[in-house]
């Protein structure tokens, strides 16, 4: 039962974040959102031809995946780790209304599609690499570290970058293909 109640705190963090993420797009950022950007058709039809070198990729995912798990990481083990699980939540929440607001008001319905097919299937391992550290920052001193969790978010953040690298771009081509 504890677990329960644990986990509705952490989604009380999340959700106020990705509801000002939508407000913040709709009410602040509509001007922005009428130009040029990411979801453009330009855009969306230039990724389609573009090649992806794995091997300069790598450096761009290591730093926008591996480092921001890394300084979570080490504030894991500080006495901010509860604020630091709390921030980051709120910014997760606030990066993915912005995004899937974004996507929905330049694509419609489409736009929430691509968004889905763009995590996939990286996320499905950063996720719970995620949630073990949050988890852990929120109930410890209850939760410990230990080597089995280390080994687990390591070989799941590993495997959603090669993922991320190998398989995304395609599934994302596949994707826009068909639009």
């Amino acid at each position: 039962m504890k677990i329960f109640h644990t986990r509705k705190h952490l989604l009380a963090f999340f959700m106020p974040g990705f509801l000002f993420g939508v407000i913040y797009v709709n009410l602040i950022a509509k001007n922005y959102i009428a130009e040029p950007g990411i979801f453009s058709d330009y855009f969306l039809s230039q990724y389609q031809t573009v090649k992806i070198e794995a091997e300069e990729y790598i450096w761009y995912l290591i730093r926008l995946r591996a480092v921001p798990f890394l300084v979570l990481l080490g504030l894991s083990f500080t006495k901010a780790r509860k604020i630091a699980a709390v921030l980051f939540l709120v910014w997760t929440g606030i990066s993915g209304g912005i995004l899937i607001s974004t996507a929905v008001i330049s694509m419609g319905i489409r736009g929430s599609f691509l968004c889905i097919v763009g995590i996939f299937p990286q996320f499905i391992f950063y996720i719970p690499a995620y949630l073990i550290l949050i988890w852990y920052c929120w109930s410890y001193p209850q939760n410990r570290w230990n080597r089995q969790k280390t080994v687990f978010v390591s070989l799941a953040v590993s495997t959603g970058m090669l993922l991320e690298i190998y398989v995304n771009p395609s599934l994302v081509r596949a994707f826009l293909s068909t639009l």
